[in-house]
């Protein structure tokens, strides 16, 4: 029964994409990079850890969506379906909010509901970080990948003097 629900959700998903990138990225473009490109970075960068994830996953480089791949290695969200809406519930805590993962995070749950836990885990998660959502990564490729994990995964505090 779950892989109906999935090959559904799959079907909206593919339906839509197109249609989200239109008209939510228009105002983005894509990345000057290629996949094999980012695997010639330095070892410990951003840009290296995004081509060996493209690699080990056998995925291209979706136009205007590269953003959401870095939040995959910044999260650690896997891409799996109920992985894929819980990553919509952690940018939902993070901050980020707009129709498309609005109609996501309803979607999924309503067709998955037996994931709610890890949805409320992954919210709570994206609350206790930094605001990452809006982030030009392209302009970040050249830095040490764990750095800049670690730094978003600090919440911003507040100094009394």
């Amino acid at each position: 029964m779950k892989k109906i629900r999935v090959q559904f959700l799959l079907f909206i998903y593919d339906k839509t994409q197109k249609l989200y990138r239109k008209y939510f990225k228009k105002k983005e473009r894509q990345w000057q990079f290629t996949e094999k490109q980012l695997l010639e970075f330095q070892e410990d960068s951003l840009g290296r850890k995004l081509g060996e994830f493209y690699k080990k996953h056998g995925f291209s480089m979706i136009p205007k969506m590269e953003n959401h791949d870095v939040h995959h290695l910044i999260t650690g969200c896997g891409t799996n379906f109920e992985d894929e809406i819980a990553m919509q519930f952690l940018l939902l805590g993070n901050g980020k909010l707009n129709a498309h993962l609005l109609a996501a995070i309803v979607l999924g749950s309503l067709i998955l509901p037996e994931y709610y836990k890890t949805y409320i885990k992954a919210y709570r998660k994206g609350q206790k970080m930094r605001p990452f959502y809006e982030w030009d990564f392209e302009a970040l490729l050249w830095q040490n990948f764990e750095h800049l994990k670690d730094f978003i995964q600090q919440k911003n505090t507040e100094v009394h003097f």
